[in-house]
C-alpha cells in the first residue's frame, strides 16, 4: 500500500474534488502599485530612471553601518540575536526621541514605537482605528502606498483637494463636516508624490479642523530632514490643538539606508498601546540585531554630518532637473520648485496623456512615474513625478535630453 508520500502526483480521489478557497474579497478593489510595476519595467541599466523615490546607494554609509554591525555583535550578541520587546530598543528610542525633541517636537522614548519601516506603521495604525467603510480623508494626489494599505481596511478613501501649497483649509473644512472621517493622511513636508509642502497657518487650519470634527492626524514624515533651501516648518503634532490626535511616523530610509527597514510612530499613549498589541499580532518586534545596529551607529556616527552630505548632493541633483525641465519639456509644460525631499510635480499641457507617452520614453531609455495613479478623485492625464535623487546631476542632464525626445 503506498503511504501519502509516495502517493502519485495525478491520483485521483475516489470523491469530487472541491476548490480551493478563494483570495479575501479585501484584494479584489486594491492593485498593485503601478510605481513597482515601472521600476520592473525599466530595470536594464542603460534606462535612466527618474520614476523611483530611491535614495543613493552610492550616498549609504557602508563603512559605518558594516562597524556598528560589528561592534553589536561582538559587545553584545546574546542581545541582538534575542528576541526583544515590542516597543523597540531603549536606546534606539532614546536617541530618535532626542533627534525629535531636537526638531522642536519635545518627546520622550516612552512616545515611540519602533516599527519594521514607517508603512509597517501605517499598517498598524490602520489596522488599530479603521473599520470597514470608515472614512479616510487624504490629500489628492496621495502617496500610492497609502492609498493601498486604507483600501485594504475596506475605508471609504474621500480625496481632499489641494493647490500648490498642498491641502486646501476651506476644502478640508466642508468635507470633515459632511464625511465625519476617522482620520485624516497627509505628508505635509516634501509630500509624496509632489514635492509641496503645507505652511505653517496651513497646518495650524488642519489641527483646528481635526480638534473641530474629531478626526485623527496622520502626520508622515519620510523627508522631513531633506532640506535643501527655506525655513523648517513646525510639525502638526507640535499644534497645542493637535496634541492628543496626531501621530507621527517617521523613518530612517532616507536618512541611513532603506534596507534597514527601521521606521517609528509617535502617538498619543493609548492609541500607541493599541497600535502595540497590533504589532505583536504582526511580527512580534522589529529586528532586534538591526535596532540595536541603528542604535550603536546614532552612537558611533554622526548622523547630521551624514545628512549634510546627502542634503549637498541632492540638492544639486534637484537644481540639475530644475535647469534641465525648460528644454525638456513641451512649451506650456508647468513644474514646481521644492525645498527638500526627492520629487518634482510636472505637468503637461493641455493634450498631452503622460502615461500613454511612458511608452514612448522608455524606448528612449529614460522612464519618469505618470501622475494619475497617485489621485483618489479626478486624475490630471498631463501629472507626472520626476524623482532626481538617484542620478548624478551629469546622468539628469542626459536623461532629460533622452525625455525631449519623446515628445517630437
Amino acid at each position: 500500500m503506498l503511504s501519502a508520500a509516495s502517493a502519485p502526483a495525478n491520483a485521483t480521489p475516489p470523491f469530487p474534488v472541491a476548490p480551493v478557497p478563494a483570495t479575501a474579497a479585501r484584494l479584489a478593489d486594491v492593485g498593485s502599485s503601478p510605481v513597482r510595476e515601472i521600476l520592473a519595467l525599466t530595470a536594464r541599466p542603460e534606462v535612466i530612471s527618474f520614476a523611483g523615490g530611491l535614495p543613493a546607494p552610492e550616498l549609504f554609509d557602508v563603512e559605518g553601518i558594516r562597524a556598528a554591525y560589528d561592534r553589536v555583535l561582538t559587545d553584545n550578541p546574546e542581545y541582538a540575536l534575542q528576541y526583544s520587546t515590542t516597543e523597540g530598543d531603549p536606546e534606539l528610542r532614546a536617541t530618535v526621541a532626542d533627534r525629535l525633541t531636537a526638531r522642536e517636537l519635545p518627546t520622550g522614548p516612552d512616545d515611540l514605537l519602533v516599527t519594521t519601516g514607517s508603512q509597517q506603521a501605517l499598517t498598524l495604525l490602520t489596522t488599530a482605528l479603521v473599520e470597514p467603510g470608515s472614512v479616510v480623508l487624504v490629500e489628492d494626489p496621495c502617496y500610492l502606498a497609502a492609498l493601498q494599505t486604507f483600501g485594504f481596511a475596506g475605508a471609504r478613501i474621500v480625496p481632499v483637494p489641494t493647490d500648490d501649497q498642498g491641502i486646501v483649509p476651506a476644502a478640508l473644512e466642508e468635507i470633515a463636516a459632511r464625511e465625519k472621517p476617522t482620520l485624516l493622511y497627509l505628508v505635509p513636508t516634501f509630500q509624496n508624490p509632489t514635492g509641496r509642502t503645507l505652511p505653517a497657518e496651513r497646518r495650524h487650519a488642519v489641527a483646528e479642523a481635526a480638534a473641530r470634527h474629531g478626526f485623527w492626524i496622520v502626520e508622515d514624515d519620510p523627508y522631513g530632514e531633506l532640506r535643501y533651501e527655506g525655513e523648517r516648518v513646525p510639525f502638526v503634532a507640535a499644534d497645542p490643538l493637535a496634541a492628543d490626535r496626531t501621530v507621527l511616523l517617521g523613518s530612517f530610509s532616507k536618512v541611513m539606508a532603506p534596507g534597514l527597514r527601521l521606521g517609528y510612530l509617535r502617538a498619543p499613549a493609548g492609541l500607541r498601546r493599541s497600535c502595540v498589541i497590533t504589532k505583536q499580532a504582526a511580527d512580534l518586534h522589529t529586528s532586534t540585531v538591526d535596532q540595536a545596529a541603528a542604535a550603536r551607529y546614532l552612537r558611533d556616527s554622526d548622523l547630521d554630518a551624514h545628512v549634510e552630505v546627502i542634503r549637498a548632493a541632492y540638492r544639486e541633483r534637484r537644481d540639475a532637473m530644475l535647469d534641465g525641465l525648460p528644454g525638456a519639456l513641451p512649451e506650456g509644460s508647468r513644474w514646481n520648485r521644492p525645498e527638500g525631499g526627492m520629487f518634482i510635480w510636472a505637468t503637461l499641457p493641455e493634450g498631452h496623456d503622460a502615461t500613454a507617452l511612458l511608452t514612448t520614453a522608455i524606448g528612449h531609455e529614460v522612464a519618469y512615474v505618470p501622475g494619475a495613479p497617485f489621485f483618489c478623485g479626478e486624475p490630471d492625464p498631463g501629472a507626472m513625478r520626476l524623482s532626481f535623487t538617484t542620478h548624478s546631476a551629469d546622468e539628469i542632464r542626459e536623461g532629460l535630453r533622452r525625455l525631449a525626445k519623446s515628445f517630437t
